[in-house]
C-alpha cells in the first residue's frame, strides 16, 4: 500500500463551475509536490462536479445542497493527507500564496490562518456589513476564548489532518470556519496566522446569507463557550 500524500487539498464547492478548474489549476500548481485533491460538489445544478473531475480532482458529490460545514467535513473524512488545504472555489483565494500557508507547517502547529485582515482586502472582495460582522464576530471569539485571532471565519487554511479529522466537527454551513478554529485553539497545539490577499468573487453569487448564517455563527461562538467541549 502507498504511503498516503503529505498534502490534501480539500475544496468545497456548489455551483462553481466557471471558476472549479482554474482554482485547482494553480492550487495544484502552487504546492509544488504530489498531493491528493478532493472536491465535494454540494448539490451543483451545473458542470462544478465534471470540471473538476476534468481538472484531476476526486470529485463527492452530494445530493441536495448541504451547506458548506457539511461538504468540508465530508472532505476532511475522506482526505488523507498530513497537511489539509482549504480554498474557496469561488476564486477570492490566490492559490499561489498557498507557500506562505506551507512555510508554517511546522511540529507543534495545528492551524495556519490565512488571515484577509492582516493581508488585504482588494476591491469588491467583501461588503460594508459583511465586514463589519466578521469583525464583530472575531473580536468576541477572541474575548471568550482570550485569543488573538483577526480573521475567525477565513476559509483559506492549512490544517494538520490527523488532528482535524479527530475534532468532533458538527456544522452544517459556513460556521465551519469558526467551529475549527476554536477547536484548534482548544488542541493544545498553535494557531499561526498569514497575511493574505483577498478578491472578488470571480463569477457567480455567494449562497452566504448574512442574517442566517450570522447568527449561526454568533450561536456557533457562544455554544462552544458555555458547552467546553
Amino acid at each position: 500500500m502507498a504511503d498516503p500524500p503529505r498534502l490534501s487539498l480539500v475544496v468545497a464547492a456548489h455551483n462553481e463551475a466557471a471558476t472549479i478548474a482554474d482554482v485547482l489549476r494553480r492550487a495544484v500548481a502552487a504546492m509544488g509536490e504530489p498531493c491528493e485533491v478532493i472536491v465535494v460538489d454540494d448539490g451543483s445544478s451545473d458542470d462544478t462536479g465534471k470540471r473538476a473531475t476534468d481538472a484531476g480532482a476526486r470529485v463527492i458529490r452530494l445530493s441536495p445542497n448541504r451547506g458548506k460545514g457539511v461538504a468540508l467535513r465530508t472532505g476532511i473524512d475522506a482526505s488523507t493527507g498530513r497537511w489539509l488545504i482549504f480554498i474557496d472555489a469561488d476564486g477570492q483565494d490566490d492559490p499561489d500564496e498557498i507557500p506562505k500557508l506551507l512555510a508554517e507547517a511546522k511540529e507543534g502547529v495545528v492551524l495556519v490562518n490565512g488571515s484577509r485582515f492582516l493581508g488585504s482586502l482588494r476591491e469588491g472582495a467583501i461588503s460594508g456589513p459583511n465586514l463589519v460582522g466578521n469583525l464583530v464576530m472575531t473580536g468576541l471569539l477572541d474575548l471568550l476564548f482570550l485569543a488573538r485571532i483577526t480573521d475567525s471565519q477565513a476559509g483559506f487554511r492549512l490544517v494538520h489532518g490527523p488532528t482535524v479529522r479527530a475534532f468532533d466537527l458538527r456544522a452544517v454551513e459556513y460556521e465551519i470556519e469558526t467551529e475549527m478554529l476554536i477547536a484548534a485553539l482548544r488542541s493544545g497545539m498553535r494557531v499561526v496566522e498569514v497575511p493574505v490577499n483577498r478578491y472578488r468573487r470571480a463569477a457567480g453569487v455567494t449562497d452566504f446569507r448574512r442574517i442566517r448564517n450570522g447568527l449561526r455563527i454568533l450561536k456557533m461562538i457562544v455554544r462552544e463557550r458555555v458547552s467546553g467541549r
